[in-house]
């Protein structure tokens, strides 16, 4: 059973970056398109970006330009570079596969954006 584990949220001012990472717990993680979504409370999880294999990257309108995906299957890690960060980019970040059957998701990371 693969187990993914977010890290990299914390408090940021607006402007400002971070830079999420997610590491999975087997190799397995290599052979998939990867995704980071979000989810604030009361609210549906949303897809925010995802990464093929082969390095291909797809983004959700509000983060286009902003944020940047990436992965290192030698390290079994994706990460979300996030700059110019907005108050409405406040929310829990996870990562797991970009397609069914998802793994088990993990405890996620928080980002606050506030001044």
């Amino acid at each position: 059973q693969v187990q993914l584990v977010e890290s990299g949220g914390g408090l940021a001012q607006p402007g400002g970056s971070l830079r999420l990472s997610c590491v999975a717990s087997r190799s397995s993680f290599s052979g998939r398109w990867m995704g980071w979504y979000r989810q604030a409370p009361g609210k549906q999880r949303e897809f925010v970006a995802h990464i093929t294999t082969s390095g291909g990257t797809t983004y959700v309108d509000s983060v286009k330009g902003r944020f940047t995906i990436s992965r290192d299957n030698a390290k079994n890690t994706v990460y979300l570079q996030m700059n110019s960060l907005k108050p409405d980019d406040t929310t829990v970040y996870y990562c797991n596969t970009a397609h069914m059957p998802f793994f088990p998701w993990g405890q996620g990371t928080q980002v606050t954006v506030s001044s």
